[in-house]
């Protein structure tokens, strides 16, 4: 999945100022915190920055150049919808529309279930349902759309809506699990 050639990675590594692995690991873990687990951002020390505007970009007391990474901070939904849709074409095979739907979960998994628990359970309820074998582009668009808008106890998710049937088909697999909109059976006149 994904290759990234010797120019690319040399001049993405340059640009973030990134010369070992102990450091590209800590810029991973930072981003994860911002954009994944939705942390605070990290605070710029004020020495750093006047030292950095002093000599117009990053300070080389910092581990690498977080210019990035405070672009980020600065506008995180922005820079998580971006993250989600690079990594549907990342994950997406060449000529292909879709992902396979083990992929998308694993994806999920580590996209959005830090953020949005309900994730965990349309990961249970995929492989039980056992009829979707992948997701298209709106899919992932919508699954990512389904986690921001709707309410966690599905309170407010409107059947009637314009999402895709897998999603109402997950709704109706989540209220029959809880027992929310499920028609009492009533009991035999004898």
């Amino acid at each position: 999945m994904g290759k990234f050639t010797r120019a690319e990675w040399l001049h993405g590594m340059g640009l973030l100022e990134i010369s070992s692995l102990p450091v590209l690991a800590q810029a991973l873990r930072e981003l994860e915190d911002l954009l994944i687990r939705d942390k605070q951002a990290l605070a710029r020390s004020a020495s750093i920055s006047s030292q950095a505007k002093k000599r117009g970009g990053a300070s080389t007391k910092e581990p690498y150049n977080r210019t990035r990474y405070r672009e980020y901070a600065s506008d995180r939904k922005t820079a998580f919808a971006d993250l989600y849709q690079f990594c549907f074409t990342l994950a997406k095979p060449p000529q292909a529309r879709n992902i396979d739907l083990e992929t998308a979960m694993a994806l999920w998994s580590v996209l959005l279930a830090p953020r949005y628990p309900i994730i965990n359970d349309l990961i249970t309820f995929l492989p039980e349902k056992g009829t979707y074998k992948g997701a298209n582009k709106d899919i992932w668009n919508m699954v990512h759309e389904f986690c921001h808008a709707v309410d966690p106890s599905l309170s407010n998710y409107e059947a009637d809506g314009a999402w895709p049937s897998l999603l109402d088909d997950f709704v109706a697999w989540m209220k029959s699990k809880t027992g929310d909109g499920v028609e009492p059976v009533p009991a035999k006149e004898e």
